[in-house]
């Protein structure tokens, strides 16, 4: 039987956990969240709800936690259609189109041990994460 906690949640923003960001981050050295609040942003540049994201030029190496729900879709096709390098934080939805069309054969998918902490929440994630890396060879190699 499936509960109904496992299909459901109380918000489909879920705040990247600082230490995970501060890896990547040392990795890719990103230029611009584009999926952020005020309060969470975790670049210099980024994008607001109120900017729209999905509505913007992305630029340079690009961080990415989109909000969790149906518009998920949108933000995994601009990410897989993004010349330069993007890196994303998604829920683990292997079942989905989503992840099929727009992750699993445009991206390289590390997946994530256990459940994230998000720094918003009291518990751990109902869902398991991965990270999707989009043109990690355009960026390592400049082509």
């Amino acid at each position: 039987m499936i509960t109904k906690g496992l299909m459901s949640s109380k918000t489909y923003e879920w705040e990247t956990p600082k230490d995970l960001f501060e890896y990547y981050n040392s990795v890719y050295h990103f230029d611009l969240d584009v999926c952020a609040t005020k309060e969470n942003a975790k670049c210099d540049k980024y994008f607001t709800i109120e900017q729209d994201g999905l509505k913007q030029d992305w630029y340079g190496n690009v961080w990415c936690n989109p909000p969790y729900g149906k518009e998920i879709i949108k933000w995994v096709r601009k990410a897989s259609k993004y010349k330069g390098l993007c890196v994303m934080l998604l829920p683990a939805r292997t079942d989905t189109k989503w992840f099929h069309w727009y992750v699993l054969h445009c991206a390289r998918i590390e997946f994530i041990f256990g459940r994230l902490h998000f720094n918003n929440s009291k518990t751990s994630a109902p869902f398991p994460s991965i990270i999707a890396i989009y043109n990690e060879e355009k960026w390592k190699y400049g082509y």
